[in-house]
């Protein structure tokens, strides 16, 4: 492979002068003569003083991960086991320079300065911690050092752009996550919660977790992070309910979640599993922390059946590696380093055969780049932070590594990370078991089958959540039925009579038409009562939206033909007979039956079409409303999902706006309409009152009952009650008040033989009203008053003509004429019959009644001859002559 390194490293300031390793060797070559017997036989031995190459190494000793109790020591063994060796470097001897870095990328810092700048030259730098390795990894690129890593698992490390010198035996974090998204669908687990530690280690390994169950199309419900305390992660995962939880944290952390939390906040049992990482100590739950509360006890009840993942770090087969070693041989010897320390409570136990094997990875690259620089005219010695070359060959030497060592198979990916296998472990009664192996390289998983559940099996990745509809109650919706179903044989009672008795005058005057109309009405809002109750439990989901339409139509054309029909009689009526008597008596106008006809079919042909336009730009169909979910008592890991069928549209409350609103204003009006002609008695329409009650009926029952249902909607069976009993009683209402006293009528009075004997019975008028009768004579007898007021100033006007006649024909006489008559009456006391004549063109007293008004036949005969005039004087046979 080629080596990613620039051609030429950027000129930057140097820390150190340019020196080589060969500074550090000796000149002096000596020989000893060592002599030893083997079977008798001398052997000479000549022994060459090796040159020292230097490796710089940061071992956390303490921090979040003290990987450096167990790795140093599992490190310096192999060191000590390459120096050994004849046939690797047999020119060089390995020196391992080591610091204290604390898990720490501030401590780190110091000392990679110290590494830098302080002698010898170090020819390889080995970090532990991801944090540190980041920064040291970032920085090794301006001094040309290869970077080695033991422990370090961020997945942000494989980035060559970013990090070209490093390689690690530790693999990648994101190794862990092929072997969760397998154990996911193996437990048949498609929600999954994660929470993370705010650090980029445990960042980047859950944003590629979070890409991978995508792709496997698992849903992450719940992401939680931290930085110190967990307390609000952890509540946030129990209010969301979060089953499968994946924790990425260190081992510190992990302690503090028993600390009033996962204990105290009951996330676990059987109902929770969580997944950890695996490289944490085998009793991390039992080392006492003074700032947890939490006993040994609560801690191992809280963890007991998670689940962890981790890299195998120990090879399982009994296979002698580079180091002619075999696994259990290595860890044997590691116990022996420690001195008897309990393994459990050692950091990095684990991982030590990685620091092991890392550093034979490194002594088998340096080996393998000595041929290649001797070909060069160059040696391991020469190296100094200018020398690319020397670097270039180190960094193709590993890149092409791979051998067997206590690990497994030692191998590096193109990013440099290590290839291997994933354990899988479960805490079974408080210590760890391993039940399976994953190779993400070759998709295989090794199941051994003895994975345990405190219930009876894997946990459900959520709660069990079962879907109930809620159906209307069947007796509400037989007792409504059974009511609409006399209400629509009343209706057809109703119908048939009006139908048969139509040429009775009675109820022909009542506009027989308008009221077969509102019984038919009538039937078709109390049909609509079946739909309206009709639900999933009746039909198939498939048919409920033809039963949404019938509901709709049946209502709307119903209504309209029933109120419709009413508000049609209170209109005319109205319209007709509540005009002023100076308007009345110069407009007549008569009640045409066409224009109530009419009336009715516009009002049903804006409901028609207006339901036609609805029907189809936005169609009614199903929509489910979700409830809150409810816990049975039985069992507290399942909830029920109550839900409810509604018939509804994209728009529906603009529908609803316009035809309530349309609605409303015709019922307001209606209620108008029937106050004012409350006291108005027609022969034409006689029934009017009775439509007026029927109105107020029918208005204030739907004004009350469409708010009310829509606040109701929810509660089906208490929607449907009200809606379905207003619409029954007002049907019930005005089929009473508009028939049955007609009924009753024209069975007391036995009226429905013929039209003839219904005029017989009844004289000249069939309304027997006193109250209409009084009011037509009022009327009458204040216009004969007036037309007695108007001829009595006509009758003064010609007195007055009279009297000046007279007086005009007395100054003409001659004086003797006067003197002879001197004794003779006065004048006025014998007028002469001719002065009394009426003037030209004034209507002869002694015509015939018939040239004279129709009120005022024979009214010469009411003014006698002494021209005094005045009502007065009227004879008592004269005066019904009047009121004729």
């Amino acid at each position: 492979a080629q080596s990613p390194l620039p051609a030429s490293r950027p000129s930057v300031p140097l820390p150190l002068p340019p020196l080589s390793l060969s500074a550090y060797i000796s000149d002096l070559s000596w020989l000893s003569l060592s002599l030893t017997h083997t079977r008798s036989q001398p052997v000479l031995q000549w022994i060459r003083r090796r040159a020292k190459l230097y490796i710089g190494a940061l071992f956390p000793m303490s921090g979040g991960w003290p990987g450096g109790q167990a790795c140093m020591p599992s490190a310096q063994m192999a060191l000590d086991l390459v120096n050994n060796r004849s046939d690797i470097l047999p020119d060089y001897e390995l020196e391992l320079i080591h610091y204290d870095s604390m898990c720490d990328p501030g401590e780190a810092t110091k000392l990679l300065y110290d590494l830098l700048y302080t002698e010898p030259i170090k020819i390889v730098l080995m970090p532990g911690c991801s944090g540190v390795s980041t920064l040291v990894a970032e920085a090794a690129r301006m001094w040309n050092l290869i970077v080695l890593s033991y422990g370090s698992s961020s997945p942000a490390l494989s980035n060559r752009q970013r990090f070209p010198t490093f390689f690690r035996t530790h693999p990648s974090a994101t190794l862990h996550n092929p072997t969760r998204v397998q154990l996911f669908q193996k437990w048949k687990w498609t929600r999954i919660a994660t929470i993370q530690q705010t650090t980029e280690v445990f960042t980047s390994t859950l944003d590629d977790l979070e890409q991978r169950v995508k792709e496997a199309g698992i849903e992450i419900s719940v992401r939680q992070s931290f930085l110190t305390d967990p307390a609000v992660a952890v509540k946030n995962l129990k209010r969301q309910d979060a089953r499968i939880i994946v924790g990425l944290f260190y081992e510190t952390e992990a302690r503090k979640f028993c600390n009033d939390l996962v204990f105290k906040e009951k996330l676990y049992g059987k109902k929770y599993v969580w997944f950890l990482i695996g490289w944490y100590a085998d009793n991390w739950f039992k080392i006492k922390d003074p700032a947890i509360n939490c006993t040994v006890e609560n801690m191992t009840e809280a963890v007991e059946g998670h689940v962890t993942t981790e890299i195998v770090m120990l090879n399982p087969e009994t296979v002698r590696g580079v180091s002619n070693m075999t696994s259990q041989e290595f860890l044997a010897a590691l116990m022996s380093r420690l001195g008897g320390k309990n393994p459990e409570e050692t950091g990095g136990f684990q991982e030590a055969p990685l620091a092991y094997d890392a550093v034979w990875a490194l002594a088998l690259a340096l080996n393998k780049t000595v041929a290649p620089l001797k070909a060069k005219g160059r040696r391991l010695e020469d190296f100094n932070y200018n020398n690319h070359d020397i670097t270039s060959e180190i960094y193709r030497a590993l890149n092409t590594s791979s051998f067997e060592g206590v690990s497994g198979q030692v191998v590096f990916d193109a990013q440099g990370s290590r290839m291997a296998m994933t354990l899988i472990e479960q805490l079974q009664g408080g210590s760890y078991k391993k039940i399976g192996y994953y190779d993400s390289s070759q998709k295989n998983l090794s199941w051994f089958g003895n994975d345990v559940w405190i219930g009876a099996g894997p946990p459900a990745d959520r709660t069990v959540v079962i879907e109930e509809y809620r159906f209307l109650s069947q007796k509400l919706f037989a007792s409504v039925s059974v009511f609409a179903g006399l209400g629509i044989l009343l209706g057809i009672v109703c119908l048939t009579f009006n139908i048969y008795n139509g040429n009775v005058r009675y109820i022909q005057n009542s506009q027989p038409y308008l009221n077969n109309m509102t019984a038919v009405g009538c039937m078709m809002a109390l049909a609509a009562v079946f739909p309206l109750g009709i639900d999933g439990h009746h039909v198939h989901r498939s048919q409920f939206p033809v039963v949404c339409q019938f509901r709709l139509w049946l209502l709307g054309l119903g209504f309209s033909l029933a109120y419709g029909s009413m508000f049609t009689k209170i209109w005319w009526v109205h319209t007709l007979f509540t005009k002023k008597d100076e308007k009345k008596e110069k407009k007549k106008q008569h009640l045409e039956p066409w224009k109530l006809y009419a009336t009715v079919g516009v009002l049903l042909a804006i409901d028609f079409l207006s339901l036609m336009i609805w029907q189809i730009v936005d169609p009614l169909h199903i929509t489910v409303e979700k409830f809150t979910k409810e816990a049975p008592k039985e069992d507290l890991d399942v909830l029920i999902q109550p839900l409810l069928e509604h018939c509804n549209s994209e728009k529906m409350n603009t529908w609803l706006g316009v035809v309530y609103g349309y609605k409303g204003l015709l019922l307001l009006l209606g209620i108008f309409l029937a106050y004012e002609t409350k006291s108005v008695s027609t022969e034409k329409i006689n029934d009017h009152r009775a439509v007026g009650m029927a109105i107020y009926n029918v208005a204030v029952l739907c004004l009350i009952t469409a708010p009310v249902t829509m606040i109701l909607s929810s509660q089906q069976d208490a929607s449907f009650g009200f809606a379905s009993l207003a619409i029954v009683f007002s049907v019930y209402i005005t089929l009473v008040v508009l028939f049955v006293p007609k009924m009753r009528r024209l069975i007391t009075r036995g009226e429905w033989q013929s039209e003839q004997q219904d005029t017989l019975k009844t004289g000249s008028s069939t309304n027997n009203n006193d109250e209409e009768k009084s009011r037509q004579l009022e009327r009458e007898n204040r216009e004969l008053q007036k037309i007695i007021q108007e001829k009595e100033e006509r009758v003064s006007a010609l007195r007055n003509q009279l009297a000046e006649r007279q007086a005009l024909r007395n100054r003409r006489r001659p004086s003797t004429g006067q003197n002879q008559n001197h004794n003779a009456p006065p004048p006025s006391s014998q007028p002469d019959p001719k002065s009394l004549l009426l003037p030209p063109g004034y209507p002869n007293p002694t015509t015939d009644n018939h040239s004279l008004p129709p009120s005022f036949s024979n009214s010469s005969n009411l003014y006698p001859a002494d021209s005094k005039m005045s009502r007065n004087h009227c004879h008592n046979s004269q005066i019904p002559l009047l009121y004729k």
